[in-house]
């Protein structure tokens, strides 16, 4: 079994208008998952800086940040990043570039960790426009149809969907099945299922949820979602 998290962190900053990458650790930390999904990881302007430095992440956390290279003061890629286990191996990572009017991107990553579990991750956060949502859904699909080897596969991410089964949803639930998590926007009060975890039908989720906790409902607009997984068969 493993636990998988995605968390649109909001640049790290929380409803009370303070920039605080320890707050955001420290609710990653309340989550335990091994691997994590972050949306808005990234300044926004200039040279897009780690909101959380890397110094930080290495000292209070068991965690790495999957390195894609694409900017050296980044975490990620437009804003999207993967954390890992320390004890963990990737064998392969790459950007995904999605079809947008403005910079919007994905990442990717296979994931082995310390206990053999292998795992492929697709990290996202997607268009305001419904019609650009669909378009980055295909382009997402098509990059993981299009890897050589299959792996056992996690698309997570703020897909910015306030339908319950329209749109992108419609699209992506063809390949993979949702991890029934609940409403994890806005944080003060939660109505939108902004947030999503998808599994392909070689993996199943044991168990789900929004995580809730008092530092998790201050850090950012959006909570946490997490989901259990094990592999079918």
């Amino acid at each position: 079994m493993l636990k998988v998290a995605s968390y649109n962190m909001r640049k790290g900053v929380g409803l009370d208008r303070r920039r605080s990458p320890e707050r955001i650790l420290d609710v990653l930390c309340e989550i335990g998952a091994d691997v994590i999904a972050l949306q808005e990881a990234d300044r926004r302007f200039g040279a897009r800086t780690g909101v959380i430095p890397p110094h930080l992440l290495d000292e209070r956390s068991d965690w790495k940040a999957v390195d894609f290279g694409m900017r050296a003061a980044s975490m990620g890629w437009h804003g999207n990043a993967i954390l890992v286990r320390k004890d963990a191996t990737i064998s392969w990572r790459a950007p995904i570039h999605l079809p947008a009017l403005e910079p919007r991107g994905a990442v990717t990553a296979d994931v082995t960790l310390l206990s053999g579990e292998r795992l492929r991750v697709v990290g996202m956060h997607l268009d305001l426009s419904g019609l650009w949502r669909r378009r980055q859904a295909a382009a997402v699909m098509a990059h993981v149809d299009a890897a050589p080897e299959r792996w056992p596969t996690v698309l997570m991410g703020d897909l910015n969907e306030w339908s319950a089964a329209a749109g992108c949803l419609k699209d992506f639930a063809r390949h993979y099945r949702f991890a029934a998590t609940g409403p994890s926007f806005h944080a003060r009060r939660p109505v939108g299922r902004l947030d999503r975890i998808m599994v392909s039908p070689d993996l199943q989720v044991t168990d789900c949820g929004v995580h809730m906790s008092a530092a998790a409902r201050k850090a950012s607009d959006h909570l946490p979602i997490w989901a259990n997984l094990e592999a079918v068969g």
